[in-house]
């Protein structure tokens, strides 16, 4: 049986998940950081079970092109 605190402690976490996916925070910095670099633009996911990432992956076929002579 879960304790009183201990529910209190999972809603407050789940209400915090809900917000960072809302806020689109799920992303580290460093990834988020590396795909404004590569000018990414495509589909990127992730499947996650029992709290573990259990795929991801993206979409090819998205980066923009470099305008020649760059």
């Amino acid at each position: 049986m879960i304790s009183h605190s201990q529910a209190e402690t999972n809603e407050r976490a789940f209400v915090e998940f809900r917000r960072k996916v809302r806020s689109t925070e799920i992303l580290s910095a460093a990834v988020e950081h590396l795909l404004q670099v590569l000018q990414f633009t495509g589909k990127l996911s992730v499947v996650v079970q029992n709290g573990r990432v259990l795929k991801s992956g993206y979409e090819e076929g998205y980066f923009r092109a470099k305008p020649l002579g760059s």
